[in-house]
């Protein structure tokens, strides 16, 4: 292993062993897929999903990928070299990792992940959705291209990702599914209409599936933050602080200001919480949409 690979995986020990604890190895040798997995809050639940001993498959859409982008959209798209740094660091807790140039807008593209992972570890028991991309804009005047893209990968994606894994999971009487939400599937926003809407849509999705697989084994939750402090998060604060004629970081202060425990959520603490819901001790937890916010709304 090379030596920057090595000292971010020492990083990566450190922060998962502060904000949890020294992880417990509950998850060995079972096999997680996740979508949004190189970056963000997706890499959080796969490096999280790891450190419990699961193996893991991440699927993420990269920035050499084809793709027609929609103006407007806010997203963040890592290159291939993040993606197998991601990889490394997944490795580095003693599992296996595959990689996957993943398209969740694209029915085949999400099937050919769900293959994929099934001819690399034989099966897939937790399935971790957090590819998301954003939008600013008012109901009124709303690009329809825009509307679409935002629900084709927020909501959309969510659900091929459902469907292609629960039925694997039902038949083999275990599964979890765990859903990124958000705050703003409860909570709106006049600039946020598209983004309010599909994450609502996450929500009512993750419930359905949960009844669904309630009798087999299956358990689906989604998880709501506040802002995190990922790279797409940043991004996002401080479009809307040029959106109001502010710079980024006096929207992103303001943003740690309002909340009341003073500060950004870090995506550790969505990973830590999406590994919990796949432990022996949430059996019961199911159905629920769960929030991580530091006591703010929004």
């Amino acid at each position: 292993m090379r030596a920057s690979a090595m000292r971010a995986s020492a990083v990566a020990r450190r922060a998962f062993a502060s904000a949890a604890g020294p992880p417990s190895r509950y998850l060995e040798g079972r096999v997680a897929m996740v979508t949004g997995g190189a970056s963000g809050m997706g890499k959080a639940m796969a490096l999280a999903m790891a450190s419990r001993g699961s193996n893991v498959a991440i699927g993420s859409l990269l920035q050499a990928s084809t793709g027609q982008n929609v103006s407007g959209e806010i997203v963040n798209r890592p290159g291939a070299a993040e993606m197998e740094a991601t990889a490394e660091e997944i490795r580095a807790w003693g599992v296996e990792c595959m990689t996957f140039d993943l398209n969740v807008t694209n029915p085949q593209s999400v099937a050919d992940f769900h293959a994929a992972t099934l001819a690399r570890f034989g099966k897939i028991e937790i399935l971790c959705t957090a590819a998301g991309i954003t939008a600013e804009h008012r109901v009124c005047g709303h690009p329809d291209s825009l509307w679409d893209k935002v629900i084709a990968v927020n909501l959309t994606g969510t659900y091929l990702a459902v469907k292609a894994c629960l039925p694997g999971m039902m038949e083999q009487k275990w599964g979890r599914i765990v859903n990124i939400a958000s705050t703003a599937a409860s909570v709106g926003a006049e600039t946020s209409g598209a983004y309010c809407a599909s994450k609502a849509g996450v929500v009512g999705l993750m419930r359905c599936a949960a009844l669904e697989g309630a009798a087999h084994g299956v358990t689906a939750n989604s998880i709501s933050p506040t802002w995190v402090q990922t790279t797409f998060g940043m991004d996002w604060m401080t479009k809307c602080g040029e959106n109001e004629g502010q710079s980024g970081e006096k929207y992103i202060d303001d943003v740690k200001g309002a909340n009341p425990q003073g500060r950004l959520i870090q995506p550790s603490e969505v990973g830590a919480l999406a590994a919990f819901l796949a432990s022996p001790g949430a059996e019961g937890i199911t159905a629920q949409d769960l929030s991580v916010t530091a006591g703010s709304i929004w």
